[in-house]
């Protein structure tokens, strides 16, 4: 047994989502990323002497469909508290949070490991708060440089319970936390441009142990696989350092990614005094259930109610539902396509092969993509009804139809002649004329050889100029060897 079994580790993750707000959370400003450094600010945003903030009322209604999301208990009073410290891109000297009454307690998301496995992940709490500006450290060789159209940002924070304990269990968690800000239309989860970001709280113990060892935070990751390969270096160096009998340091952490480890950013020892208070210009903000209940009838269709739908109804396996509930546009197109088409299987290898492998070549989203799903509809019913192949469909049928998006699939189909013949005395005609080449190789099959049909049947084929309905044909070819 490996040192390392003897240890579980025990992870807390902190998310911040930005909301797809068009202003910030306590003024007018644009909250928009991108634009030039520092155009995205007021009097408001920067703190002003005799400015006063107010409540983003868009930001009130994300947080709620979020909580309602996660079976949450949401709060009826909610205050606000000025969270005090002092750092460069924070231009006011505080932020805006909510301290001992999150709009959201309690609640829960389910996740799926790679082994099938269910992962629940409480929630401890979600609430509401502004984001700082920005430090950019490489533009200038020689000063640190501010951006402050961040600050102000609408932010939801999602606490998680300690109740992860590897780097593919907080990945599977995070992957579905972004599927769900996607679908509820509050967040683009880009964590790239730092719409969701995360922090991780890590410590590890002896399996048979009851408390928690020293927990280390790690900042500064950039994507889900780097919040992984961060997570899963570090359980690995605090286990080293016990074994060698040394201490782990309450720390906060950074992850490089070229390396592959994590650095010291600066201790924790102590615990950091924020000097929380109650808002002064902020009144609270009442939730009534009244409320609730209209965002509530506002709440699309999430991913695992219809990750049932698709397994249970359409009777699509566990992979493919899970392909297409990925991404909210795939699973919008696809609903879309099976009120045209009652072969579920069939529209799902559609949407997951050849459309999927047509949006990859031309490096586009799918939202970009323009063909109608009535339009993939038609060549499923076409293939059904044994008029063309899926190989034809596919290679030569859907191509042009992507380019002439007003064509029926079985215009395009007639005018390239591509219209199988499922015509028995036709195709009988020409199986005879085959035949009549190979009478060696029909003895051949008759006397057990029966891998020489493919020959028989490419034959035939050829003759139709691959028109002949390949399945039609290979019952026609047996039944005649056979006599």
């Amino acid at each position: 047994m490996s040192v390392y079994d003897k240890y579980q580790a025990v992870i807390g993750l902190e998310c911040h989502i930005q909301l797809l707000t068009k202003t910030k959370m306590y003024s007018n400003d644009l909250a928009e990323y991108g634009g030039l450094p520092n155009t995205h600010v007021s009097v408001v945003t920067l703190g002003h002497p005799g400015t006063l903030p107010f409540v983003n009322e868009r930001a009130i209604e994300f947080a709620v469909k979020l909580g309602i999301a996660v079976n949450a208990e949401i709060r009826e009073e909610n205050q606000f508290a000025r969270k005090n410290y002092f750092y460069a891109d924070l231009p006011k000297g505080y932020q805006i949070t909510q301290d001992k009454t999150p709009i959201c307690s309690g609640g829960y998301i389910i996740s799926k490991l790679k082994d099938g496995k269910e992962l629940r992940v409480n929630l401890t709490r979600i609430h509401m708060e502004e984001d700082a500006g920005k430090s950019l450290h490489d533009i200038d060789a020689y000063d640190t440089l501010i951006d402050l159209n961040r600050a102000g940002t609408p932010l939801l924070e999602i606490v998680t319970e300690p109740d992860l304990r590897s780097g593919e269990e907080a990945y599977s968690y995070l992957t579905e936390v972004r599927k769900l800000v996607r679908y509820l239309n509050i967040c683009d989860g880009n964590m790239e441009e730092g719409s969701l970001r995360c922090d991780a709280n890590i410590s590890v113990m002896l399996k048979e142990a009851t408390q928690f060892g020293k927990k280390v935070e790690v900042k500064n990751m950039n994507s889900f696989r780097n919040v992984q390969r961060a997570i899963d270096f570090e359980i690995k160096r605090q286990i080293d350092l016990l074994e060698a009998g040394e201490l782990i340091a309450g720390e906060t952490r950074s992850f490089d990614a070229v390396k592959d480890l994590t650095f010291s950013l600066r201790s924790k020892e102590n615990a950091n005094d924020y000097r929380y208070f109650p808002e002064p210009d902020l009144q609270p903000v009442y939730i009534s259930q009244e409320y609730i209940n209209s965002i509530k009838a506002q709440l699309p269709v999430l991913p695992a109610e219809l990750f049932k739908t698709y397994t249970s109804n359409y009777k699509l396996s566990d992979y493919d539902a899970n392909q297409i509930i990925d991404s909210k546009e795939v699973a919008s197109y696809f609903d879309k396509l099976i009120k045209h088409t009652n072969n579920f299987k069939s529209a799902a290898n559609w949407i997951m092969g050849p459309v999927k492998a047509f949006i990859n070549e031309k490096a586009l989203n799918f939202s970009d993509f323009k063909l109608a799903p009535e339009k993939i509809a038609e060549l499923i019913a076409l293939i059904d009804s044994g008029k063309i192949s899926n190989a034809v469909a596919t290679q030569k049928i859907f191509p042009e139809l992507v380019n002439h998006p007003n064509k029926t699939a079985e215009q395009i189909a007639s005018e390239l002649d591509l219209i199988q013949n499922s015509n028995s005395n036709e195709l009988q005609s020409l199986i005879d004329e085959a035949l009549s080449k190979f009478p060696d190789k029909i003895i051949e099959y008759k006397n057990g050889k029966i891998g020489l049909l493919g020959l028989f049947v490419g034959e035939v084929m050829k003759l139709s100029k691959g028109k002949a309905d390949p399945k039609l044909l290979n019952q026609l070819v047996k039944q005649t060897l056979e006599k």
